[in-house]
C-alpha cells in the first residue's frame, strides 16, 4: 500500500491536483476519527492523575509545536513526577539497642529529591550521647546523599556525641569526609552499590 501510494505521488500528481482541498482535508478528517481509540478517555479515571496528566500534556504540545518537543517534555514531566513520589518514600524507624543507644533504621533511597525531608527526621539535640544510624534497608544514591550524611555527621559531632553509622557501600565510605571516622565496616553485611557521583569517575 505504502509503495502504491508512492508511486502515484510521483507519476499521478497532476491527477493529485484535480481533486479538490475541502475532499481531502474531510478523508484526512475521516481518517483521524477512525484512528483515533475513542474508548481510551474511560481509561482517565482509572490511571494515576500524574499519568493523565503527561498524556493531556503530551497531546497538547504535539498539537501546538512537533512530536519531538512533545515526547521530550513528556520524559522531563515523567521523570520529576517520579523523583517526587520517591522522594515521600524515605522512612526512619528508631528504637533502643542493647547498649542503650538510639538506632535510626533508615529505609528508602536517599537522594537529592529526599535530603530535606531526611534531615528533618533526625534531633540530634535531644539524642543520648550515642546514635546509630543504620543504612541497611536503606540505598545511598547520589552525592546530595553523601553531603547530607556528612552535615548531620558534623550536627552530632558539634553537640558532642557519638554517630554510628553502619551498612554503608564501599562507594560511601570512600566519598564521605567528615563522617568517614564514624562508619562501622561490617564486609559480610554491608551492601555493594554505586553512588552517582563525579569523584568516582
Amino acid at each position: 500500500a505504502s509503495l502504491f501510494l508512492l508511486s502515484f505521488i510521483l507519476v499521478g500528481s497532476s491527477w493529485i491536483e484535480q481533486i479538490p482541498l475541502a475532499a481531502l482535508i474531510g478523508v484526512m478528517f475521516v481518517v483521524c476519527e477512525k484512528t483515533f481509540e475513542w474508548g481510551s478517555f474511560r481509561l482517565f479515571g482509572k490511571v494515576p492523575r500524574a499519568d493523565a496528566l503527561v498524556i493531556v500534556l503530551v497531546a497538547g504540545i504535539t498539537l501546538a509545536f512537533d512530536l519531538a518537543v512533545a515526547v521530550l517534555a513528556g520524559v522531563v514531566v515523567s521523570a520529576l513526577v517520579f523523583a517526587w513520589q520517591h522522594a515521600k518514600q524515605i522512612r526512619v524507624a528508631t528504637g533502643v539497642d542493647k547498649h542503650g543507644w538510639k538506632v535510626y533504621t533508615v529505609e528508602g533511597t536517599l537522594f537529592f529529591a529526599s535530603v530535606s525531608g531526611f534531615q528533618a527526621l533526625f534531633t540530634p539535640r535531644d539524642d543520648p550521647q550515642d546514635v546509630v544510624i543504620d543504612f541497611l534497608r536503606a540505598r545511598v544514591a547520589d552525592h546530595s546523599a553523601i553531603q547530607v550524611i556528612d552535615a548531620l555527621a558534623e550536627r552530632y559531632r558539634l553537640l558532642g556525641k557519638r554517630l554510628h553509622l553502619r551498612h554503608l557501600s564501599p562507594d560511601c565510605r570512600e566519598l564521605l569526609e567528615r563522617a568517614r571516622d564514624m562508619i562501622e565496616v561490617n564486609l559480610p553485611e554491608d551492601p555493594r552499590y554505586h553512588v552517582a557521583d563525579d569523584k568516582l569517575g
